[in-house]
């Protein structure tokens, strides 16, 4: 079951050797998500489940001691999701879950086993929602910590650029979250959400199909869109 969710948003840039110079303009964010985390722990689950949107071929499971890197990012900087493992990976995370795992790291995150899930596009309402009730079940007591972004089109300088839909789509989103609505998560529209490259989008929908019998209570942390893409930081418990 549920006892917990952690939403946070997933730019490399949170990762200040990603940032440089522009760290200290994601400094609350940080702070937000580190916040969002001790809610996790407060929680003590049995087991962390990491879900974020993938890259092409990155849809699917990653198991605990799985590493990642922001090489691509021209820094030298990698992670590792939760404690090494014996196993030998067979692939690198995805950037997503490489900056939930450099948020675990920061917290020094110890107080569950970790798995993390690649969502990789298109899927549907449906098949996420089904996935979250997957992951409730998994075992007695579950957390989850939900990466993506908000629209990206905020913004004349936006990477979508300017879109006048965003602003209220990413407010809806805010609302939902920060108020627990699964409902409404459920409902999000989907190709609007991939108008505006939302790429939360998914991660948000299995967060609504993991919630559905929780009962849990939505506190939003942080709202913001300081390079024209939405920021949403909140805690289910």
């Amino acid at each position: 079951m549920l006892v917990a969710a952690a939403v946070c948003p997933c730019p490399p840039l949170l990762v200040p050797q990603v940032a440089a110079g522009a760290a200290p303009e994601l400094d609350a964010a940080r702070a937000a998500c580190t916040d969002a985390l001790g809610v996790l722990a407060a929680a003590r689950p049995d087991l962390l489940v990491v879900v974020g949107p993938a890259e092409e071929g990155g849809h699917g499971t990653y198991a605990e001691g799985t590493p990642g890197s922001f090489r691509g990012f021209g820094v030298d900087a990698d992670v590792r999701l939760g404690a090494e493992s014996a196993e030998e990976p067979q692939r690198a995370l995805p950037t997503s879950l490489a900056v939930a795992a450099w948020l675990l790291e920061r917290t020094a995150w110890s107080d569950a086993p970790i798995e993390g899930l690649g969502l990789g596009e298109p899927l549907d309402a449906e098949r996420c929602i089904d996935i979250g009730r997957d992951i409730a079940a998994r075992a007695d007591r579950v957390a989850l910590l939900v990466m993506g972004d908000a629209s990206a089109c905020r913004t004349l300088k936006a990477p979508g650029y300017l879109d006048e839909r965003a602003a209220p789509f990413d407010a809806s989103v805010a609302r939902a979250l920060g108020k627990a609505d699964v409902a409404a998560l459920k409902e999000l529209d989907t190709e609007l959400a991939r108008e505006l490259k939302a790429s939360g989008r998914a991660s948000w929908q299995v967060l609504a199909g993991a919630a559905e019998e929780a009962g849990l209570a939505g506190a939003l942390l942080y709202e913001d869109a300081p390079y024209g893409v939405g920021y949403l930081v909140a805690t289910w418990s």
